[in-house]
């Protein structure tokens, strides 16, 4: 028991000294977080403390051996010695000057060239032209330096990883060639070599520490790559959207002004309301339109202009450029356009026009050109880029534009009659007697050579008589059922519709004489035309009853072979 006793109160007293530091966590979290940002801002100082007084024992090696070989310069007789101690003179004051910049990068997080003055630099023929470009280029290169700038540090240090270790070799190298060289003379020439290679060494570990320090402390103040975007576009926007917003409303009273003077052309100018409009007054309208074109594209680069913002007029001549450059192949087409607006091209308005598989009335050309087909009904709104490769004629008075119209009864090919309902450029609906409906594509209707039945009919109706009347079946035949079947067509209501009723000998068929009874009927019967057939028949039948004529029928003679 009396070993326990102090394990109880240890926990008793560690137990209140943690509770008191969580809720300190609790409470103060800030004073922590800043206590640690401190800990690691102190830990950074003492790395670039380190590494400056690397920098500084170094730059004092150099210029003590600068000094010795300036000693040697001046005494050395030998010419060709003193062009290669020159040599070294000029590789240790570079090295030197290279000290000096990463020992000012390091210390001060900068260096001078990030402030000096800008030198101007030159450029060439193709660069001069494409000197509008160079603002963009600008941005571009400033929202992407630290990212390059982060690239060409990871290259350089590991250009110097793998560089370092072969430095060792060859230090290495020499050091045991000294070890066992018996010439002093040549000890001392390995000794120089010697010393400088562990010059290369040193300046190449200094230059990777260096490297290594600045890719810390860019890794350490970059953001992620949308926080970054949100900042670069926050700022693009802050910076230029006044000019954007100007150059919005620019383009807004351009148009606006436009609207209102054309507005006043229609209201002023004679005949521009016409549905056919002169050469004169398409020339008018072309030329606003253009103008209107060309001030909406110029205005918001004269915005740019006057705010001096080279970067947005830049990309608004960049975008212009691209814009003439796509459109360059496409100028003959606009032409052929422009000829037509004009009413001077391949097709003009009024004229006829044959476009997918339906000919059309050129109603009113313009931007959107108005096409109809009077007949059908239909119309239908195309852009005017459709029509260059069209051909339109004058049209006729008596040239058709479709074969029926809407209510019109028409018999198919195919043996389908009925009433169209419905016309449209895809599909004519057709309602038969009984209330069905059947649908066709337009191109497979007028493929049907549909006859329509609604302007006037003929119906043709054959029936034989036996050879028996054969002296009497060119004349007193013909008349009498003539007779009979006008009777008839007045008793049922058919005679106000009837054209005309011709009876006529037909042909000397195998087994029956053939007469052929030619009714026409105006269009109104045309829902009546099976029943009209049927009821020739019918009459024809009644009046070879009434008349005793024998209506013969098909005999079927069998010959059996001997």
């Amino acid at each position: 028991m009396m070993t326990k006793l102090p394990v109880r109160r240890s926990l008793s007293s560690i137990i209140p000294a943690a509770a008191i530091f969580t809720l300190l966590l609790f409470i103060f979290p800030g004073a922590w977080a800043q206590e640690s940002k401190n800990a690691s801002e102190f830990a950074e100082s003492d790395d670039t403390l380190a590494t400056l007084q690397k920098f500084t024992k170094l730059r004092s090696a150099r210029q003590v051996q600068i000094k010795e070989i300036e000693r040697q310069l001046r005494s050395s007789p030998s010419d060709s010695e003193k062009k290669e101690l020159e040599r070294d003179l000029a590789e240790l004051s570079k090295e030197l000057a290279t000290l000096k910049e990463n020992f000012v990068e390091v210390a001060a997080g900068i260096g001078f060239s990030a402030i000096s003055d800008k030198q101007e630099q030159g450029f060439n023929l193709q660069a001069e032209m494409l000197s509008l470009m160079e603002p963009v280029v600008r941005e571009m290169k400033h929202m992407t330096s630290e990212v390059r700038k982060k690239s060409d540090i990871r290259e350089e240090i590991t250009f110097y990883k793998t560089r370092i270790p072969k430095a060792k070799v060859a230090i290495e190298n020499v050091s045991a060639l000294i070890a066992i060289a018996k010439d002093k003379s040549l000890k001392e020439y390995l000794q120089d070599i010697l010393s400088d290679w562990k010059r290369h060494q040193a300046n190449m570990e200094s230059q990777l520490q260096a490297l290594e320090l600045q890719l810390n402390r860019i890794e350490s103040a970059e953001t992620s790559f949308s926080d970054a975007s949100q900042t670069y576009l926050k700022s693009f926007f802050q910076k230029r959207g006044l000019y954007l917003t100007q150059a919005l409303l620019v383009v807004a009273l351009i148009l606006l002004l436009s609207r209102y003077s054309h507005k006043l052309i229609m209201r002023l100018v004679p005949g521009y309301r016409m549905e056919h409009r002169s050469f004169r007054i398409r020339l008018l309208d072309l030329v606003h339109r253009m103008i209107t074109i060309s001030l909406t594209l110029v205005g918001p680069m004269v915005v740019f202009y006057v705010n001096e913002d080279w970067v947005l007029f830049s990309l608004g001549v960049l975008l212009l450029l691209g814009a003439a450059w796509t459109l360059r192949t496409a100028i003959p087409r606009y032409w052929q356009q422009i000829r037509i607006y004009l009413n001077i091209g391949s097709v003009r308005e009024g004229e006829r026009i044959l476009f997918e598989g339906l000919p059309w009335r050129v109603k009113k050309i313009d931007i959107f050109t108005l096409l109809e087909n009077p007949d059908a009904g239909i119309s239908q709104r195309i852009a005017i880029e459709q029509l260059v490769d069209l051909k339109s004629r004058p049209m006729r008075n008596d040239e058709p534009w479709f074969p029926c119209r809407k209510e019109d009864w028409v018999l198919l090919s195919d043996g389908v009659r009925g009433k169209v309902v419905g016309i449209s450029h895809e599909f004519v609906e057709l309602v038969e007697r009984g209330g069905a409906h059947k649908t066709y594509l337009t191109q497979d209707f007028l493929g049907q050579s549909p006859r329509n039945l609604s302007v006037d009919f003929r119906l043709k109706e054959v029936i034989g008589v036996s050879y028996d009347l054969q002296s009497v079946s060119t004349t007193t035949i013909l008349q009498t059922l003539k007779a009979h079947l006008l009777k008839r067509i007045e008793a049922e209501g058919y005679l106000p519709d009837l054209i005309q009723l011709n009876v006529e000998f037909h042909s000397a068929n195998t087994s029956s004489l053939d007469i052929m009874v030619l009714a026409d009927f105006k269009g109104v019967q045309a829902p009546l035309y099976n029943r009209l057939r049927r009821a020739i028949q019918r009459w024809c039948v009644d009046a070879c009853t009434e008349n005793d004529w024998e209506i013969p029928f098909t005999q079927l003679t069998l010959h059996n072979r001997a």
